[in-house]
């Protein structure tokens, strides 16, 4: 027996996940991941995880991190945004509607949908003073920067006796 086993080649086969992904999503996640090796650890090992939603895009500033996250078709009360433990979690859940008024559906394609994607926050990120604001499908997050304290240091000389 040769171990191999048929496979019907017209029958159709489930899409594996990195087939959603276009070429260029691929290219841009491995390159992120090379160029800034610490987001891993400060953001989580699965920060720039293929197949991730919502997709976002992360700002590296002087002083902060800026998250933007695409969540479009959902309002601000759809949305929640959590730290526990170092974990910042953003859930969605939007209702579709369930009863329309004097008629029937023909085609319902609009459904109801959630997500939930977190990152762990690294100890140089301030995890209380995180900002939030929502507009047009687009949530934004601040994560402050813990700035450490650039003062001289307290030097004392100790005699040797």
């Amino acid at each position: 027996m040769t171990g191999l086993i048929r496979r019907n080649t017209f029958a159709p086969r489930a899409p594996s996940r990195n087939e959603f992904l276009t070429p260029f999503d691929r290219v841009f996640d491995d390159m992120l991941s090379n160029m800034f090796p610490t987001f891993s650890r400060d953001l989580g090992e699965d920060f720039f995880a293929k197949g991730s939603y919502p997709k976002v895009n992360v700002v590296n500033r002087d002083t902060s991190i800026d998250i933007e996250a695409a969540i479009p078709g959902m309002s601000k009360d759809d949305v929640t945004v959590e730290v526990t433990d170092g974990i910042l979690t953003i859930h969605g859940n939007s209702n579709q509607r369930e009863d329309i008024e004097n008629g029937q559906y023909v085609r319902r394609e609009i459904k109801r949908s959630a997500f939930q994607r977190s990152f762990r926050l690294g100890e140089n990120l301030n995890h209380t003073d995180i900002t939030a604001k929502y507009d047009n499908g687009i949530l934004t997050l601040n994560v402050p920067k813990i700035i450490p304290d650039e003062t001289e240091p307290n030097t004392r000389k100790i005699e040797i006796s």
